[in-house]
């Protein structure tokens, strides 16, 4: 091989792993982009719940959904709610924390859809909550589920979000579970 054709293959080479790159980050732009779409979604109901709802008061929306505008100091189900205010900082470093590492998950994984998904919810969700807590002190809910007596805890727009992405991952964990489980029978 000559250095002529040496050359021509290390430039096809570059080339190559130049536009694998672009791709590469194209789609993780992409996973960030509905991320921001899931945190603007959430902003934005919790807006028009804090414009348009009295605390505490319910608004029959269907026979089992009420808008019910409530500040939430704790984490899921209100755990720790009843803290003395550390957990509001608590609660904002570890959605922080969460978020970067998703951002890394994210880089590193943009091979896999199904779970870029999941973490571009799971990431949008954290920080429409962590943004919460630094400008309120608490999470805005504003959806109340219920069945006559029975009332779901309140949630939002990025609770929502998080769930769905936790069952996208769980879900997309079986799947390759079972895969593998009937390709080695």
């Amino acid at each position: 091989m000559d250095a002529v054709s040496a050359t021509y293959l290390v430039m096809a080479n570059i080339a190559c792993l130049r536009k694998r790159r672009i791709r590469m980050n194209l789609s993780f732009l992409r996973y960030l982009a509905i991320a921001i779409l899931v945190l603007l979604l959430d902003q934005l109901s919790k807006w028009s719940a804090l414009s348009n709802l009295q605390m505490g008061v319910p608004e029959p929306v269907l026979p089992f959904l009420n808008w019910l505008l409530l500040f939430n100091p704790g984490a899921a189900f209100s755990f720790l709610a009843q803290g003395s205010g550390w957990q509001r900082w608590f609660f904002t470093v570890l959605g922080l924390g969460a978020a970067i590492y998703i951002i890394y998950l994210l880089y590193k994984s943009q091979g896999e859809k199904m779970l870029c998904v999941a973490l571009s919810l799971i990431l949008g969700g954290a920080l429409g909550n962590v943004l919460d807590r630094i400008m309120f002190g608490a999470v805005v809910d504003f959806i109340d589920l219920y069945y006559a007596n029975w009332h779901w805890p309140a949630f939002n727009v990025a609770d929502s979000a998080i769930c769905i992405g936790a069952a996208l991952i769980i879900w997309g964990e079986f799947r390759k579970s079972f895969g593998k489980s009937a390709q080695s029978h």
